[in-house]
């Protein structure tokens, strides 16, 4: 969260310095005027994550088999991810955004020994084909520059699940989650009016709907009722 925190003032001290830059110019001037008279747009996207998980525990789960606590212990990743555009209306259009995004997320167990605790580490790495489909209801364009937000779903699948992993083959246990995963999706942004292109910066939540945890009935899965994804992104998109 912290990491986010950072690339979050970070991208607000870049937009004030690209709003300084389209203020400096001649009042009235607009880049790519004919920009928003086209239904179809098309581009790219770059972003880095922060993820972790939303969950909730069995009741009286604490002490089972020496466990004292269970924390979340995020986790830095990055997206790639192409962007198509079609106009709705006048504030409204819709996104696909397919891509990947290489997520890895932790839990953090402390366990009671015999002459203190032992804190354990389980992490699950995903690379996830995403399929987004967000609206982006945007503010009027005054001169290079407009405010927008996004809202919807995604469909993901993670192409090294480790969903098939057989527990009895492993020397320690894994924390094992399911492939397939749904999302809301909620963030905003500023888009920029350059000369030849449409620069933005935004800021994403994707909070997943659905139980992931696969029950192995071991000591690191029994304790927990739920476990759902949950990720923070920044991200840089140009569009033409």
């Amino acid at each position: 969260m912290q990491c986010f925190k950072k690339g979050f003032i970070l991208s607000l001290l870049l937009i004030i310095g690209l709003s300084c830059i389209v203020n400096a110019q001649k009042i009235g001037r607009k880049n790519i005027a004919g920009f928003d008279n086209k239904t179809f747009h098309f581009g790219f996207i770059i972003s880095g994550n922060k993820s972790d998980f939303s969950y909730s525990l069995v009741e009286d789960s604490t002490f089972t088999s020496g466990l004292m606590s269970i924390s979340n212990a995020p986790q830095s990743g990055f997206n790639l991810a192409l962007l198509g555009s079609a106009k709705l209306g006048r504030h409204l259009s819709v996104r696909f955004v397919p891509g990947l995004s290489f997520q890895d997320r932790g839990l953090n167990y402390v366990f009671a020994q015999d002459f203190g605790v032992d804190n354990i580490l389980k992490r699950t790495e995903a690379v996830n084909l995403d399929l987004p489909l967000l609206l982006k209801i945007r503010t009027d364009r005054l001169t290079n520059f407009a405010a927008y937000a996004l809202v919807g779903g995604k469909f993901s699948k993670d192409m090294q699940s480790q969903e098939s992993v057989n527990q009895q083959l492993e020397n320690d246990d894994i924390l094992r989650i399911e492939a397939s995963n749904y999302s809301v999706d909620l963030g905003a942004g500023i888009d920029f009016f350059l000369p030849f292109f449409k620069f933005a910066i935004e800021v994403k939540t994707e909070l997943g709907l659905k139980n992931v945890l696969i029950d192995d009935n071991n000591d690191y899965t029994n304790p927990i009722d739920k476990l759902k994804t949950r990720s923070y992104i920044v991200s840089l998109c140009f569009e033409g």
